[in-house]
């Protein structure tokens, strides 16, 4: 080997050990970095990062003791006092149709008018036959007169007699006939004027002027409904049927109301006007009938309503909000907060409900304060922190992944 290639091999070499070198106390300075830190975060106290350890922000509410007003809910009908088809009595060409589609009629306003000449001449007829019959009685009449006078002059038979009393007899049978169809024939032509037979509101009409009508045929000529008072029929649960009807046979007015499809806004206020006489068997509901004046035509006739009846007040009744109650495998109990800020399940025996609020039989006194907001999170005994009413709404517990 020539002396130029050891030269270089020996450079080699020699470099190589100085890498060596320079890693090595690169590895031993980051040891020595790293124990230090390690040294520093180990004496720092170590930070609770579980959300499950620390105090649950929950929203309670005051346990109440007032009269608690209990409210029946139910879905009605509205339903008018009187429905009336109007229908023509007789046949005849409609001449005039007097009412405007929608309009507030009155008893006894004229509707409309059938054409009366057919009517009139029936009348004319009758009246002839009965002028008729009237001039035969009073020259039958002078003749028996006359006849009556020669019997007692013993100039006749008294059979011409009896026969003329006869004739008399059966002309005034006649007349009293002739007087009969004059005044069927007066009350066929008055059924050519068509009045209203109750105040109400009429609908559509179903006849225009020049259409040929038939008497009490299917179809109307017009609909009027009265709506001034208006009734609500609904149905209720059979297990309020006692108090109802207590309440109805001491004379007692049962409020009503009737409200929006919404529940947002009070359409009108009523009372009870009757119960049916039997419960539906297929649903176990009694239907009702409520009553409203309805002046400010605040209902109309087979509109749907939300209605609310007050059923009775339970007076001085402990009552909660019915969202802080919770439904387990031991009954129905809720959170009470106790002195110590925390948590504790009580049992309770509910009665009637009624606006979100509850009756509690047993198992509260009326001081405590309940949970309404936050309930997901606790479990009897764990801590608590109350949320004033002003303040954000208890955040929800990520999961461990968020």
């Amino acid at each position: 080997m020539s002396n130029q290639n050891i030269d270089v091999a020996k450079k080699r070499n020699s470099w190589g050990r100085k890498l060596k070198y320079i890693i090595g106390f690169s590895v031993f300075i980051w040891l020595i970095i790293g124990g230090i830190y390690w040294k520093k975060t180990s004496n720092q106290p170590k930070e609770e990062y579980s959300q499950w350890s620390k105090p649950v922000p929950v929203r309670v509410v005051p346990v109440q003791r007032s009269n608690l007003d209990v409210e029946i809910k139910a879905i009605g009908t509205v339903v008018p006092v009187h429905t009336v088809n109007v229908q023509s009595q007789v046949s005849g060409v409609l001449q005039q149709v007097y009412f405007k589609e929608g309009q507030w009629v009155e008893k006894g306003q004229l509707l409309a008018q059938i054409d009366p000449a057919s009517f009139k001449v029936a009348l004319a007829q009758a009246e002839g036959a009965r002028q008729q019959n009237l001039a035969q009685l009073n020259n039958a009449e002078t003749e028996l007169a006359r006849y009556q006078l020669l019997f007692k002059q013993d100039s006749i038979a008294k059979q011409q007699v009896e026969q003329q009393q006869a004739l008399v007899n059966q002309l005034k049978g006649q007349i009293q006939s002739n007087r009969a169809q004059v005044d069927a024939a007066k009350l066929q032509l008055s059924y050519t004027r068509i009045y209203s037979p109750i105040d109400g509101r009429a609908g559509f009409k179903q006849k225009d002027a020049g259409n040929l009508i038939q008497a009490n045929e299917s179809t109307a000529l017009v609909t009027i409904t009265q709506v001034h008072p208006v009734y609500v029929q609904f149905a209720v649960a059979e297990n309020h049927l006692t108090g109802l009807r207590e309440a109805l046979k001491s004379g007692q007015q049962v409020k009503v109301s009737a409200w929006d499809k919404a529940e947002q806004q009070q359409l009108a206020v009523g009372q009870v006007q009757a119960l049916d006489n039997q419960i539906d068997v297929s649903t176990g509901t009694l239907k009702l009938k409520a009553v409203f004046d309805n002046r400010d035509d605040s209902l109309f006739p087979n509109q749907f309503v939300n209605v609310r009846l007050s059923a009775q007040t339970i007076q001085n009744a402990v009552s909660i909000p019915s969202d802080a109650v919770q439904h387990g495998a031991k009954g129905t109990y809720v959170y009470v907060i106790n002195k110590d800020h925390k948590a504790e399940i009580r049992s309770l025996k509910l009665g009637l409900s009624s606006n979100g609020q509850i009756e509690v039989l047993a198992g509260l006194n009326g001081t405590e304060k309940v949970v309404l907001e936050g309930i997901d999170r606790l479990s009897d005994g764990k801590e608590v922190q109350i949320i004033a009413d002003d303040q954000p709404h208890p955040p929800v517990m990520e999961s461990a992944a968020g």
